[in-house]
């Protein structure tokens, strides 16, 4: 494994837990537009319809993959910015 590697996994799993943050906080925002609810069902939800709880776990997973890869993305670019090499 790389130097560089090894250096950028505390970096990795800093910026892991803020693009969760910012993601449940998107899901929030994003929920309400959708269904004009304050809470999101979840899979244990026993009076939510199967329609609303697949939709809201299509919405949340969509919205966390694409906040992840952008946080991730800025990491790294900023990480090459800073140190010359790419952490990976």
């Amino acid at each position: 494994m790389k130097a560089s590697t090894l250096a950028y996994k505390p970096v990795g799993l800093a910026l892991g837990a803020v693009s969760g943050l910012i993601a449940g906080a998107a899901f929030k925002q994003a929920w309400k537009l959708v269904e004009g609810e304050g809470d999101a069902p979840d899979a244990l939800d026993e009076g939510r319809p199967w329609g609303q709880i697949l939709l809201a776990a299509a919405v949340q997973g969509a919205i966390f993959a694409v906040v992840k890869a952008t946080v991730e993305r800025s990491g790294a670019q900023a990480t090459r910015r800073l140190t010359g090499t790419w952490p990976g």
